[in-house]
């Protein structure tokens, strides 16, 4: 079996006690990532054995695995795991600090765990004891599913323990090396005749199998809605993006739209059903895609060896180099206090205001009328479908360039615009 790991997992190995977890963890990680409940027993009780010791020694596992993914390290939780309770909280730490969870399920026969369990010195419980492990392992395996682990790996047998094969898997590194330089352009919004003037205006041709000059394109997110032509948009970003000349991460709007065109039910607001409209009047090969485009899009892009960095609706610091669904949910929508203004919009918090990280994150999705810079972030998104202007920061220079908007294609839910 091959197990492929992310650089920074939280990896919970689940079985009874004598199926080798403890084993299977000396010998694929580092001593340091592995956080043991037995370990934790003899520190705080002198003896690994002793099980009125169990809550003191939890206590000490839920801290250091806190504190190892708070600073994005793979960590791996050697201890039985069969208490769904445990498990939920292990889970809910992985999200909060954007680490994918896998599960490794050790679930050996029943005579293999049971003679292991009767050749071992150390373990002084009753086979009854053993026996209600293996009720809850079956238990356990039935709802692992459905817990919110990103992959489970089950050992069935003790050959199939010896013969796994462990391997990490690291951050993509090809954007990130990329130096530069780069011309980041704000939400579109389906103003295709602007974002057209801003390119030439930057120096890039209309025709995208033209040659270019020597920098990249990189675009915010939210292609579509609400501008005239979203399917020209969507062909123009594709074709530059698959000529290697641009990036792109993907937004909240595109999101929606990679939703409805994998059958999703969505709701057609705020500019989807004038997008799914152009989309229906094209081929089906094309909305295939636009589909795949979508499905492949990042949530975020590191770039210039980790000094820049670009997401739809920017990202904390301590969330950057990691995933998951709380990195998902910051990147299309970015931090909101669950409340609603006046217009009916989610209250927005001002990330940037804290923001202290050294890389720079350029950022869309709230539209303002001017590019605003703030402890090293910038929001690019100048509402052009609103009427306003369709923005691009050059990087490094920091150069801001603008085209105004031909004319106002929708209507704001809030004011942006000084009256």
């Amino acid at each position: 079996m091959d197990i492929e790991l992310p650089e920074r997992a939280l990896v919970l190995l689940i079985g009874v006690s004598s199926s080798g977890k403890s084993t299977f963890a000396r010998q694929h990680f580092q001593p340091t990532e592995v956080v043991s409940s037995d370990h934790y027993r003899a520190v705080v009780a002198d003896d690994d054995n002793d099980q009125s010791a169990t809550k003191d020694a939890f206590e000490l596992v839920h801290l250091v695995v806190e504190k190892r993914l708070r600073r994005g390290l793979l960590t791996v939780i050697d201890a039985t795991n069969l208490q769904a309770i445990d498990r939920r909280d292990y889970l809910n730490m992985a999200r909060q600090y954007g680490t994918e969870a896998v599960a490794l399920v050790f679930n050996l026969p029943t005579r293999v765990l049971m003679d292991r369990h009767y050749a071992r010195p150390d373990r002084f419980f009753s086979e009854s004891v053993l026996e209600r492990q293996i009720h809850r392992l079956q238990t356990t395996m039935h709802d692992l599913p459905f817990e919110g682990f990103q992959a489970i790996y089950t050992f069935n047998s003790p050959d199939e323990v010896a013969e796994a094969v462990v391997s990490r898997r690291g951050q993509p590194s090809g954007a990130r090396l990329q130096t530069g330089p780069f011309d980041i352009v704000g939400d579109v919004h389906g103003c295709y005749d602007e974002l057209v003037e801003l390119l030439t205006k930057l120096g890039y041709v209309q025709d995208p199998s033209a040659p270019l000059i020597n920098r990249t394109l990189v675009f915010v997110g939210d292609l579509i809605d609400r501008g005239p032509n979203s399917v020209g948009v969507l062909r123009l970003v594709m074709q530059l993006v698959q000529n290697g000349t641009a990036l792109c991460v993907i937004g909240n709007h595109d999101d929606k739209l990679r939703r409805k065109l994998r059958g999703n039910n969505v709701q057609l607001m705020h500019g989807l059903a004038e997008t799914v409209a152009q989309l229906n009047a094209e081929p089906p090969a094309f909305r295939e895609q636009v589909r795949q485009f979508l499905e492949g899009l990042p949530h975020y892009i590191q770039l210039d060896n980790g000094q820049l960095l670009v997401a739809h609706a920017g990202l904390r610091e301590d969330l950057h180099g990691r995933s998951g669904e709380v990195v998902r949910s910051f990147c299309l929508f970015g931090a909101t206090t669950g409340k609603n203004d006046d217009y009916g919009l989610p209250v927005r918090l001002n990330w940037a205001a804290d923001y202290r990280g050294k890389p720079t994150i350029v950022y869309g999705h709230t539209p303002v009328a001017d590019a605003i810079w703030q402890n090293n972030t910038i929001d690019i998104d100048t509402g052009c479908a609103f009427g306003g202007k369709l923005t691009a920061l050059r990087y490094p220079e920091r150069e801001l360039i603008s085209v105004p908007a031909r004319r106002q294609y929708a209507v704001p839910s809030r004011p942006f615009l000084p009256a």
